[in-house]
């Protein structure tokens, strides 16, 4: 029996493969993504316990300059916050577009597969129309032999 060959598989298998590196450069994009986002949460940390030590000193004896100092870097942290924010909505734009990308890539690799299944499954119709006409030459052959 014959082998089925798609014509265009070196497609379906380049789109394959461009589906899988839209996968690998997603999961790139979301992991800086998640690294940005942690970042900024060590910011907000560091920059709430600062505040803290600045309510609390205060209360306690503590210099003008050292208060003044505190307060500088607190609003350092906040423009590295606010940095670090701008940061976050680039790397969630790039995942967004990582997400289309990917989209797109794995709509390509569907529509060549679905052709290259509808192709099989035309090579197996028309094997089985074969395979049939060879019994039916065979049939009629044995009969038109028995016949004599």
């Amino acid at each position: 029996m014959a082998r089925f060959q798609y014509t265009y598989q070196k497609i379906v298998d380049l789109k394959t493969s461009e589906k899988s590196q839209a996968e690998w450069q997603l999961s790139v994009v979301i992991g800086k993504l998640n690294n940005e986002e942690q970042s900024l949460q060590q910011l907000r940390e560091e920059r709430a316990s600062w505040a803290e030590r600045l309510g609390s000193a205060s209360s306690e004896a503590v210099s003008l300059s050292d208060l003044l100092a505190m307060q500088q870097y607190i609003e350092h942290l906040d423009s590295r916050i606010v940095h670090k924010l701008a940061d976050v909505k680039k790397a969630e734009v790039a995942v967004e577009a990582g997400r289309r990308v990917l989209s797109d890539r794995m709509m390509d690799e569907k529509v060549w597969q679905k052709s290259k299944s509808n192709a099989q499954d035309r090579f197996r119709a028309e094997m089985l129309v074969r395979e049939q006409n060879e019994l039916d030459e065979l049939a009629t052959a044995r009969f038109m032999y028995a016949a004599q």
